[in-house]
């Protein structure tokens, strides 16, 4: 009796689900919600090709070393790189004498377990980017892995830093309550399309490339995303040296293998 009752009330929680379930599709397709301004407004990332995209993908250190010259100068007065330490910039080409000055010119919090104080150290190769002291409201994301973290990785990157604009007016007349408040910036690639970050990158020049690039805000947002994808995956390179080499070992163990049991079972069979 316990049996079938359980059986019961099983299934009617089943037709329950499934009419809700139905239920909903059927008022969705007969009478869909209007769609929002973020829906209609907000675009996918730019394309956005790389040295390092793809499967035999390398980063290209001068673009790197320009796209840190990028963060240092621009991001990193309100943007920390927490997960990276200085030392890794030998990565992008930097000699040992260039790293410990570039770590110099930073005030590394340290904390003191005697004193319960916090105090600073010019930076060591060892350290890592200090913590960002933000002023403003809100706190700015870490920039370390924010390739990985956000859909789209460093196309988004770049979409975001080239996409400030005014509103379009189509927005406004479909939408008159959208208009964007007070303090926020129209950007159609963040995701309810108003930002609270400045455009950061406003005008061709802003930084001096040593190399002779033409610093345009296109180019700089190309170098910057390109150096975050290394923050986010330093690796990458020799994840790509290593893994073919991996990958031509296993077809051929896989080879080896199938004929190993072709000349052993060859006799065996029926």
């Amino acid at each position: 009796m316990i049996r079938i009752f359980s059986i019961l009330v099983g299934l009617f929680f089943t037709v329950a689900l499934l009419w809700s379930f139905g239920n909903g599709a059927y008022n969705q397709i007969t009478d869909p919600s209007p769609a929002t301004a973020e829906e209609l407004f907000h675009q996918h990332p730019k394309s956005l090709a790389l040295a390092s995209d793809g499967p035999f993908g390398n980063f290209d250190r001068r673009q790197l070393q320009r796209g840190f010259q990028v963060y240092q100068e621009v991001c990193s007065a309100c943007h920390a790189l927490k997960l990276v330490a200085y030392r890794d910039l030998k990565q992008l080409g930097y000699n040992d004498d260039e790293v410990k000055a570039i770590a110099a010119k930073a005030q590394v919090p340290v904390y003191d377990r005697n004193t319960g104080e916090v105090k600073g150290h010019a930076g060591l190769p060892t350290d890592h980017f200090p913590p960002v002291v933000y002023g403003g409201q809100g706190s700015p994301p870490d920039l370390s892995l924010i390739t990985k973290a956000r859909h789209g990785g460093a196309s988004y990157v770049y979409s975001l830093l080239t996409g400030y604009q005014e509103q379009p007016a189509d927005l406004l007349k479909k939408f008159p309550d959208a208009k964007t408040p007070e303090g926020l910036h129209y950007n159609p690639y963040f995701a309810n399309l108003n930002i609270a970050m400045p455009p950061p990158l406003t005008s061709d020049g802003q930084v001096t490339y040593g190399d002779g690039t033409k610093a345009t805000v296109a180019q700089m947002s190309k170098d910057v995303s390109a150096f975050l994808v290394w923050t986010a995956e330093p690796n990458l390179a020799k994840r790509h040296q290593t893994g073919w080499p991996v990958l031509g070992f296993l077809l051929f163990a896989t080879i080896l293998t199938y004929l190993s049991y072709r000349n052993i079972w060859a006799d065996k069979k029926h």
